[in-house]
């Protein structure tokens, strides 16, 4: 099952920046896909690429679960949390049998929701690029766009040595978008650049975590995750930063292994390797997809924040189908709040 995308209408030239797909923010993802995360409009992307996700190429997910855990004075939080996130309340010897070491000195509550799964991030860009060139697209690294400008035909755009010319542009240059929409005369949307930060820990206590579920902190205020035999811990920051390749912040990293150690009985005594990528954000936090409404001929593809990977098959679809002049399968109500135009 192949996704759908622009590359079923004409013909398709990507270029990339840098000298990989997905070498920001798509490269550093939790790889998660939990249906109930995000607002109402990224909800419905979820539930929409919930199918491809199960059985495309063989399906991209694996179990994985997540458990929420909070502390004392955290009650109201965690119940807003639950409702949100539609996670099952359990008992705190329930939530230790699955991930023991847990303090029960600490921890006051616990739920779960076992419908969360991993998500094989780096099949599903390979898998998509396959798509396009099979359609006749072509991938471009190492080409960064230097000039736009609108011509009688379209659009020219020079990147690197090369020039391209086409009918219509696409936006997705994630933290890079608002930047690309200038250079080519569009107004910007507001795109907030946030860093998100993460350190890999050895197994704690040498445990084995293959089968732990995913760890948040209520308010989303820290995760852990297993990863190939450690644990990937996370302050889940969203400092506002300008686009760059982002690095952690060693004091955020520290706050956030802080807040994780304070729910366990293992402390952190080594990290392996750091890192950080940029999730972008509109104002209201749901994606951007759709012409702009000052351009038909200008096409965003944003602010797909901490859900590009799990709204990706979806979204893809929605945005062929804009392009295309063709109906939608989503309501009327989420591709209202998709829309560029809510934002001018």
């Amino acid at each position: 099952m192949p996704p759908p995308g622009c590359s079923e209408l004409g013909h398709v030239v990507l270029l990339e920046m840098e000298e990989a797909l997905g070498y920001h923010a798509s490269g550093r993802s939790a790889a998660m896909f939990e249906e109930n995360y995000g607002p109402p409009a990224v909800v419905a992307l979820n539930k929409a690429s919930a199918a491809y996700h199960h059985t495309a190429n063989g399906g991209y997910l694996t179990p994985r679960g997540l458990m929420l855990v909070s502390g004392a004075g955290q009650e109201q939080q965690f119940a807003s949390d639950i409702k949100d996130l539609d996670l099952a309340p359990i008992t705190l010897a329930e939530a230790l049998d699955q991930v023991p070491i847990l303090n029960p000195k600490t921890v006051t509550h616990a739920g779960l929701h076992t419908a969360a799964q991993d998500l094989d991030t780096d099949r599903m860009i390979q898998d998509f690029a396959k798509v396009l060139r099979a359609a006749g697209g072509t991938v471009v690294l190492r080409a960064k766009v230097t000039q736009i400008s609108q011509t009688k035909d379209g659009w020219q755009v020079l990147a690197g040595a090369e020039t391209y010319q086409s009918a219509q542009l696409v936006n997705a240059a994630g933290a890079w978008v608002d930047e690309i929409a200038a250079m080519a005369g569009i107004m910007p949307i507001g795109i907030a650049p946030r860093r998100r930060s993460m350190a890999r820990l050895p197994a704690p206590g040498g445990h084995d975590v293959t089968k732990w579920p995913m760890l948040m902190g209520v308010g989303e205020s820290w995760y852990a995750k297993p990863d190939a035999g450690k644990l990937l811990v996370s302050p889940a920051d969203a400092d506002l930063v300008t686009p760059h390749d982002a690095y952690a912040d060693d004091m955020v990293l520290a706050e956030g292994l802080a807040r994780y150690e304070e729910m366990v009985t293992t402390p952190v005594t080594r990290v392996e390797t750091n890192w950080a990528g940029l999730r972008s954000f509109s104002p209201d936090g749901a994606l951007v997809l759709g012409p702009d409404p000052d351009n038909s001929d200008f096409i965003w593809c944003a602010a797909q924040g901490g859900y590009g990977f799990q709204t990706a098959p979806a979204a893809s679809r929605l945005l062929a189908d804009l392009v295309g002049g063709r109906p939608s399968e989503l309501d009327a109500a989420s591709r209202a709040a998709l829309s560029p135009r809510r934002l001018r």
